[in-house]
């Protein structure tokens, strides 16, 4: 116990919560290995803190240490600032540039946001692991490194996955050894230990004297459900300790600072419907199909209406709605498109009903065939982006080396 709190004053960690504590634990135990970590929580909950401790217990404590925000940094750029290039490997690249894995050989390298690295990127950092080699941006040599990976998501990984935006090979590799870092809502009186910590530094920051809460503003900061975690209670406490004169902060006080305290949040049935992201080719053929089939019932539906009464309100004989049956049993793939009937007189003749019915219809012969379907998809998707793949994809729900594979095989002309 007293090892644990040693750690927690030398890393500037606040909080007594059973998980928490849990999670320091792991990262004490596994630091002396070179097993990767993949670290997990919300945003804002103080995950850039593990790989230090991870670092400082390990055999590489005094090797080099490189937390890099993989989510800050462009797509065209993340190889050659992870692997490093070579002289005139792109435009700009007026010199050669030793990348992270290489600088921080023999120490550990914090890929921070991990599920925001492109797929071809997290093919390289796949072979890192395995292997330990990489190959710099415009060089064909390989190279060795040996550097320890701690990765963090705030993301939900699996379904990364399941989305095609994470390779599942490289998340089994990363998570050998996995850290969940608990959310602040989860820690309870906690919360009351970091609003004071914060209140002390910005009193000496600024020279003032430290806010105080009463019991219900307490009550309130237990009860409230922090999404933003950590970063939110301390922004939320600099405000208050600069803005409010009074240094005793009472619940109504503090409640203006928590404008969506008051919100309801109950549990509601979310409808899919108009849900318009597809996990698979399949799925979007699917939902063509189905929306095909639902406008032609509509279509069915309006028709038999408008040929059941006239403007006047007066209703078709028997003979004309024995008409309007058999017609609709004539064929499932044909799409019926009325301009509105031109009634005769109600005594009028069963060939009069039948011809005066075909005038006013038209029968519009439309392709079911899927794949003209998933080519008017695709162009439709690309013309919406101009021409720009990757968003196409993005769209469509597909990955861009499939969406590439199709424009090909299809001849889409971009």
């Amino acid at each position: 116990m007293k090892d644990l709190q040693n750690i927690k004053q030398r890393f500037g960690i606040i909080g007594n919560y059973e998980g928490l504590n849990r999670a320091i634990d792991i990262a004490v135990q596994v630091a002396p290995t070179d097993l990767s970590v993949l670290i997990t929580g919300e945003s804002g909950t103080g995950k850039e803190v593990f790989p230090q401790v991870i670092h400082s217990f390990s055999a590489r404590k005094h090797g080099p240490y490189i937390a890099v925000n993989c989510g800050a940094i462009p797509e065209g750029t993340i190889d050659s600032e992870l692997f490093g290039h070579e002289k005139g490997a792109f435009t700009g690249a007026t010199d050669s540039r030793k990348g992270y894995f290489e600088v921080a050989d023999g120490g550990t390298i914090f890929l921070d946001e991990v599920a925001e690295l492109p797929l071809s990127t997290q093919v390289r950092l796949l072979r890192v692991l395995e292997t330990g080699e990489f190959i710099r941006v415009g060089s064909s040599r390989v190279q060795k490194t040996n550097v320890r990976v701690i990765a963090a998501s705030n993301a939900d990984v699996s379904g990364e996955i399941d989305r095609g935006r994470f390779r599942e090979d490289l998340f089994y590799r990363l998570n050998t050894v996995p850290i969940r870092v608990p959310s602040l809502k989860e820690r309870g009186e906690d919360i009351i230990l970091l609003f004071r910590k914060f209140a002390v530094d910005f009193a000496e920051k600024y020279r003032m004297p430290a806010i105080r809460i009463d019991s219900d503003a307490r009550i309130l900061l237990l009860n409230y459900s922090w999404p933003g975690n950590v970063r939110q209670l301390k922004n939320l406490t600099e405000q208050i300790s600069i803005i409010e004169k009074e240094r005793e902060i009472n619940a109504s006080t503090l409640r203006a600072y928590l404008p969506d305290y008051d919100r309801v949040k109950l549990p509601a049935i979310i409808k899919k419907d108009e849900d318009k992201s597809f996990s698979s080719e399949r799925e979007i053929l699917y939902k063509i199909l189905f929306d095909m089939k639902s406008d032609m019932n509509d279509l069915k539906k309006l028709v038999y209406n408008l040929i059941q009464h006239d403007d006047n309100g007066i209703t078709l004989g028997d003979t004309s709605s024995t008409v309007i049956k058999n017609l609709f049993r004539e064929t499932k793939t044909e799409r019926v498109v009325s301009t509105g009937p031109e009634v005769a007189p109600v005594d009028f003749a069963s060939r009069q009903a039948r011809d005066d019915i075909q005038d006013t219809e038209e029968i519009v012969e439309e392709s079911l065939s899927l794949t003209e379907k998933e080519v008017e998809m695709i162009m439709k998707a690309l013309g919406k982006y101009n021409g720009k793949r990757k968003m196409a994809a993005r769209e469509l729900g597909i990955s861009e080396r499939t969406l590439y594979r199709k424009i090909k095989e299809y001849g889409i002309e971009m």
